[in-house]
């Protein structure tokens, strides 16, 4: 494929989006060999190093095709939160820009390209005082409910969007009110109420965007991710997965330390779903019950690697294409029945779009339209508490979703039941 020489100053920021296994990975390098562009992961896990089959990183074969940045940038023990990859990500875009160069961003975290998009999120300040939970302030080692009750003391508008375990974003709130002098819930409100601003928080960020969208029918999908994960094993994942559990896993696991798979690398895909097979030696590993555990991880990875990949669409539709409010660069849905014809169904018509903005001419093919949702704007800000059930819901959706779920039936009976049976009780007395 022959380098298209990008002259104009208009340049596009691309963004790929698509389920897991949807070919983000080469389509990105199309682009990036076509127009010169270089290409910014947007991978919460490919940024770290190691685990390349888990993470289907892309290959030292492919990033020697196009230049790849924030990938394999960090430690396994380091953490990288939104704000820090969106910082080093758009310092990597300007220069790009500065060069005429096109960057194309690509990958699954659809939070890490949401901060890029769009104004959301708020700075850290220039100070030197750090509150993390276990160093220069004690406070935040309380319980997450109890820091949950702080917030709500403090910031009882902010406090009512979180969910009372989510003590992460708790302690980013209680930060910003203490570093700031000023609330988390109106540094917000001034965002979406600035010029593009919406419920979701500020305006675009830049004036020319394409997104493409890899889309695939479920069915085809499902099975490009079976088939994906079947690759990964013959290639060496559970070898990858003992590495790696023996390397940063199991000296926690001695030390009596739950198991946490919810910050960094550790909240991939695949070790939580593998867990009882890691821990096993390697003669239980042999072993009937080992071989069991081991098929018991592998359809468990295909499953909520499928799930997620449902996931990632949702959000496309309801952030991208649902009736948000908000101001949304146009979208291109990419698909093709027949693999053989990617060139002809894919990267062409990719090229033509972008080509077209570039050239400032008219676009050759058209966005995908808008969905209507039943969702209000502001719905994901509320939270609810069920009695029966005793749990607190983030937004509307999760919201309708219990009232309608067979466990909140059961949990309503039992509460009613209960309730007649002490009113009996009453009256007998």
């Amino acid at each position: 494929m022959l380098r298209q020489v990008v002259s104009n100053m208009k340049l596009p920021l691309v963004v790929i989006l698509g389920a897991t296994g949807s070919g983000k990975t080469k389509l990105s390098i199309d682009l990036a060999k076509k127009f010169g562009g270089e290409i910014l992961g947007a991978d919460s896990i490919q940024i770290y190093k190691g685990m390349d089959i888990i993470s289907a990183k892309p290959t030292v074969e492919e990033r020697a095709e196009a230049p790849h940045h924030l990938v394999d940038i960090l430690e396994p023990h380091e953490t990288c939160t939104v704000l820090d990859y969106r910082n080093k990500a758009l310092k990597i875009i300007d220069h790009l820009f500065d060069q005429k160069k096109i960057p194309i961003i690509v990958g699954g975290t659809n939070y890490y390209i949401e901060s890029l998009l769009w104004k959301i999120l708020v700075d850290d300040p220039n100070s030197k005082r750090k509150f993390e939970p276990g160093r220069s302030n004690k406070d935040y080692e309380l319980p997450s409910e109890e820091l949950h009750k702080k917030l709500k003391d403090l910031d009882p508008k902010m406090a009512n969007r979180l969910h009372p375990n989510n003590k992460r974003k708790i302690i980013r709130s209680l930060e910003i009110l203490e570093q700031k002098g000023m609330l988390h819930s109106e540094i917000l409100n001034e965002q979406q109420k600035s010029e593009g601003g919406s419920a979701h928080g500020g305006g675009l960020r830049f004036s020319d965007v394409v997104i493409f969208w890899l889309q695939w029918d479920k069915p085809v999908l499902d099975e490009r991710i079976n088939s994906r994960v079947d690759a990964m094993m013959e290639n060496g994942l559970v070898e990858e997965l003992l590495d790696f559990h023996r390397e940063y896993n199991k000296r926690r696991l001695q030390d009596g330390s739950d198991p946490d798979y919810t910050r960094g690398i550790f909240q991939m895909i695949g070790l939580k779903e593998f867990h009882e097979y890691l821990l096993l030696d390697e003669c239980q590993r042999d072993s009937d019950e080992g071989k069991l555990l081991l098929q018991k991880g592998l359809d468990s990875l295909k499953m909520v690697t499928r799930r997620y990949a449902r996931k990632q669409c949702r959000w496309i539709n309801n952030r991208l294409l649902g009736d948000t409010g908000r101001t949304v660069p146009p979208v291109y849905g990419l698909t093709t029945d027949d693999l053989g014809k990617w060139q002809e169904d894919i990267t062409d018509p990719a090229v033509g779009i972008i080509q077209s903005v570039i050239d400032g001419t008219e676009c050759p093919c058209n966005p995908l339209r808008k969905i209507s949702t039943q969702s209000t704007p502001n719905s994901q800000d509320e939270t609810h508490f069920c009695e029966d059930c005793q749990r607190v819901f983030v937004g509307q959706h999760q919201w309708k979703k219990h009232l309608h779920s067979g466990r909140h039936k059961r949990a309503k009976d039992r509460t009613q039941r209960l309730m007649r049976e002490k009113e009996e009780q009453s009256c007998a007395k």
